[in-house]
């Protein structure tokens, strides 16, 4: 599953549950499942991260390069 389809059922899981329109059971049940989509979604943006770039620029401000962002 894609980050944006994730992320937008989790959302729907929020409003669901902040709007009280579940019974206990299926809240609960939700619950699991946005909380298995929260995982999801945190693994996935990690490895966006991973993969982001930093520009880095030389004494002029101007463009010289790239480092890992956590460089």
């Amino acid at each position: 599953m894609d980050f944006e389809t994730a992320l937008s059922e989790l959302e729907q899981i929020v409003g669901k549950l902040e709007a009280g329109r579940a019974p206990l059971q299926e809240s609960i049940e939700v619950y699991e499942r946005g909380g298995l989509l929260k995982a999801h979604c945190e693994k996935l943006l990690k490895q966006a991260e991973a993969r982001i770039e930093k520009i880095t620029l030389d004494g002029n401000g101007q463009p010289q390069g790239t480092e890992p962002l956590d460089g």
